[in-house]
């Protein structure tokens, strides 16, 4: 069987949720037993989002093979359980740099280059080997923006090109927009429905299925009238109200039957009812918890809530696993000062100090640790949070006061956090980190190797700086253990101060494996003690 595709797009607003429709999508058919994958089309021209703030597009998801993605792609991996790869996220930078790469090595030569078709032909290339690589039955393809975008133009010729060359039945559109309310009049309105749809048929693409975000339920004369104005079946209306989580869309959609609607369109056997049993046995949980824990996450972007969408929707799974609700407060490092430091962590039964790059709020990251280590108050520190960790052990133990990380302070007289050797006389910054999955050998009498119960693991990274094994000695002996160490590099990956009721740092970023039906042990552990 041919693979089949699912184009998924928005219009009137960003931000509608594209990436969980998306998602939701793929969750319903590989519930019925069809292989699926999901990939976005961002029409930015940076190559990736990796020297983007968090504040610009929130959170960097980092993939398995080292691509720095959109943070889209987490949710995918959150929902289907299966990792996703370099090949899953493709960017305008990305087209664009191979295509005039290719007219630098003269494969068009002798051709003026043009937008229309070789930009648009590299889409199609990169949308159509992710289905002929990975062998799957459909590809469900976010494109991001709005529709109406000057950027997003080429990717939607590529949906009815594609359209066209594949054949009835290969291909589907899903379109997403907004219903708003307006107060004032107490109604809801379809006109930017009606002109999002329009403004893709002028390029060329009529939506399959409409799914419609919205404040309100939708009566059916507003569906019958959207399905009249767009040219779209009345069944084909989708209705996409707002919900408590995430998690409770699959089953919003499974009830408005969208994954047989998309079935249908595409040709494919419908048999098969969808087993959901393991998610809907996830979202009672999530609403019926037994107990409830507080912890804080300290950062420095905390007024983006996407800036640390992993972290998040990690600690979501980990309380299910642990049947409680865990309710995380932000507090921005730069706030915090040893005046006010203990009235502002004293209430929370964990801390954990969050990754990042800079020195804005280092400080108030080290009191954060400094505190969770002198009170006995469980603490989890990832990436820049465990340099941390070791920062304030070696200034506040090992009596090394000018302690600090050369990507802080490069004359320290005591670089505790060094550069790693690989990174030295690196002077670009885009895709050149340590990036993607490593293994990391544990230590067997330790709490991370009680959470993950195995000898060795492999988990994703993105890092510069790294604990400088220099100093490895005298740290053990002062109570600060090395319990993770890569096997290749002797890269020390995780350490532990056994002595504490649970005090953990990670080089890696566990919350970029955390899903819904596995949630990292690392945060399952980190929540149960919190509760202890």
């Amino acid at each position: 069987m041919p693979t089949k595709h699912i184009f998924v797009t928005g219009g009137v607003a960003s931000s509608l949720g594209k990436g969980i429709i998306s998602s939701s999508i793929g969750k319903l058919l590989q519930a019925r037993g069809y292989n699926v994958t999901i990939q976005k089309l961002d029409p930015y021209i940076n190559i990736d989002p990796g020297t983007l703030n968090p504040y610009e597009h929130g959170e960097c998801f980092v993939t398995q093979d080292g691509a720095e993605t959109d943070l889209d792609l987490g949710h995918y991996e959150r929902f289907l359980d299966v990792p996703t790869s370099h090949a899953n996220s493709v960017t305008t930078g990305k087209v664009y740099q191979e295509v005039i790469s290719k007219e630098r090595r003269g494969d068009y030569l002798g051709k003026t280059v043009q937008v229309i078709p070789h930009i648009t032909d590299e889409i199609k290339r990169r949308i159509l080997m992710l289905g002929n690589r990975n062998k799957v039955d459909v590809v469900i393809t976010e494109i991001g923006g709005t529709v109406g975008d000057i950027e997003s133009l080429p990717y939607i010729e590529v949906v009815r090109q594609l359209r066209y060359e594949l054949g009835s039945g290969q291909v589907a559109v899903v379109h997403l927009t907004l219903v708003p309310y307006l107060s004032a009049a107490g109604e809801l309105k379809t006109k930017p429905t009606q002109h999002s749809v329009k403004m893709l048929l002028e390029n060329g693409v009529q939506p399959d299925v409409l799914v419609l975000r919205t404040e309100k339920k939708l009566s059916e004369g507003i569906r019958r009238k959207v399905a009249l104005f767009c040219n779209v079946d009345k069944d084909s209306v989708v209705e996409s109200v707002d919900v408590s989580t995430i998690y409770e869309v699959p089953l919003l959609m499974l009830d408005q039957k969208l994954d047989e609607t998309l079935l249908k369109k595409l040709n494919l056997e419908s048999d098969r009812k969808p087993d959901l049993n393991n998610w809907r046995e996830f979202i009672y949980k999530l609403y019926n918890p037994k107990r409830q824990v507080s912890v804080v996450l300290v950062g420095k972007y905390v007024e983006l809530p996407d800036a640390y969408k992993s972290i998040i929707e990690a600690f979501i799974h980990a309380g299910v696993k642990n049947d409680c609700k865990v309710n995380v407060t932000r507090i921005h490092a730069t706030d915090l000062s040893e005046e006010n430091v203990e009235d502002k962590l004293k209430i929370f039964q964990g801390i954990m100090v969050a990754p990042g790059f800079g020195e804005r709020g280092f400080e108030g990251k080290i009191l954060a640790a400094r505190y969770a280590r002198e009170h006995n108050i469980p603490f989890f520190g990832v990436c820049l949070g465990m340099q941390v960790a070791v920062v304030e052990f070696a200034r506040n133990v090992m009596k090394m006061k000018d302690a600090h990380s050369t990507e802080m302070e490069h004359a320290t007289q005591h670089p505790v956090i060094d550069l790693m050797e690989q990174q030295k006389g690196i002077t670009e910054k885009g895709g050149t980190m340590r990036l993607g999955a490593y293994p990391c050998k544990l230590v067997k009498d330790s709490k991370v190797y009680t959470a993950y119960n195995r000898n060795e693991i492999s988990e994703r990274h993105r890092h510069r700086y790294e604990f400088n094994n220099f100093y490895l000695g005298e740290f053990e002996k002062a109570g600060m253990k090395a319990v993770g160490i890569n096997p290749e590099t002797g890269l020390v990956e995780i350490i532990e101060i056994p002595t504490h009721k649970w005090y953990v740092g990670t080089q890696f970023h566990p919350e970029y494996s955390s899903t819904v039906l596995h949630p990292h042990p690392l945060f399952t552990g980190f929540v149960k003690a919190a509760l202890g």
